[in-house]
């Protein structure tokens, strides 16, 4: 009972910031499952599954705040439903270990650019309506469910940033938009891993803990999406791209040790700073946080 409640209480943790920034469900989920000595593949289907119910509940809240660019769900939705249901299927085979780092590198830069252009380059809000261009959403949502499904985490934390740094869609459209989409992706991933491992590699208990943790989780974290100012937001995505990438770095290169808190500890410093800053800035000129609106 202990241990449902450390999941239930995870799963909530991972809903909030998944919800308010995009990213990290399935990170977490996935690396506790794992340490709880689930096999890769077993692990991956439990958080999918998990995240059908969970990312429901997050989409619909994210929409009824207006948290959604139309054009840009439409343009992830099939090409990330047809990439998840791809890596579910050929879990096995792919060379994930391998890709994963590369991927975590760019990921990394991402990051960097994501904190420079919103906590140091203070650019205006644009005032025209935001739009989307389909050959580069498209492909995004694609290799977005691929690497979500064959990593039991990786739509959020791929589709998110690679759309923030467009700067074509304000940060909490980009939030709730890739938090949308995300309930399809997880539906045909979960067929997929239903189609090759059957009902029976699901971790049953852990997953309704997982749920039940996100399901209180989901309307907070799309509330804050929708009220914190762009910077601050834009901060906070840049800071988690950084420190959930950092931790595949790492294992590839085989830091371990004290080096590995060290190092989170000084990103974590610099991104705390960047934050305050960006705080600080919001609330003396609230006017400059002008938001699009929640239509196409």
């Amino acid at each position: 009972m202990h241990r449902l409640l450390v999941f239930a209480l995870v799963g909530l943790i991972a809903q909030l910031v998944d919800g308010a920034l995009g990213m990290a469900y399935g990170v977490t989920s996935s690396s506790l499952l794992l340490l709880y000595g689930l096999a890769p593949a077993a692990a991956s289907a439990s958080v999918h599954l998990a995240e059908t119910v969970t990312t429901a509940l997050s989409g619909f809240a994210h929409w009824r705040l207006g948290n959604l660019h139309r054009p840009t769900i439409r343009g992830l939705v099939i090409p990330g439903a047809i990439g998840a249901f791809t890596g579910a299927v050929l879990l096995s085979s792919l060379p994930a270990q391998r890709v994963r780092p590369v991927v975590a590198g760019f990921l990394l830069m991402l990051g960097v650019y994501i904190l420079v252009r919103f906590a140091l380059a203070a650019v205006p809000r644009a005032q025209r309506p935001p739009r989307v261009r389909l050959r580069y959403v498209v492909p995004l949502g694609f290799v977005a469910g691929l690497l979500d499904a064959t990593g039991g985490g990786g739509w959020g934390p791929i589709a998110t940033p690679a759309l923030m740094v467009r700067g074509n869609l304000p940060p909490h459209q980009v939030v709730g938009s890739v938090s949308i989409a995300e309930f399809v992706v997880a539906v045909s991933a979960t067929l997929g891993f239903t189609l090759t491992l059957g009902w029976e590699a699901v971790a049953w208990a852990q997953v309704a803990a997982l749920v039940a943790g996100g399901a209180v989780a989901a309307p907070l974290a799309a509330w804050m999406a929708r009220k914190l100012p762009a910077q601050v937001l834009g901060v906070m995505v840049g800071t988690a791209v950084l420190l959930v990438n950092l931790r595949t770095l790492f294992g590839a290169a085989g830091i371990t040790g004290l080096a590995r808190p060290v190092g989170y500890a000084v990103v974590a410093a610099v991104c705390l700073g960047l934050l305050v800053q960006v705080t600080v800035r919001s609330r003396r000129a609230p006017v400059s946080q002008v938001q699009h609106p929640a239509t196409d």
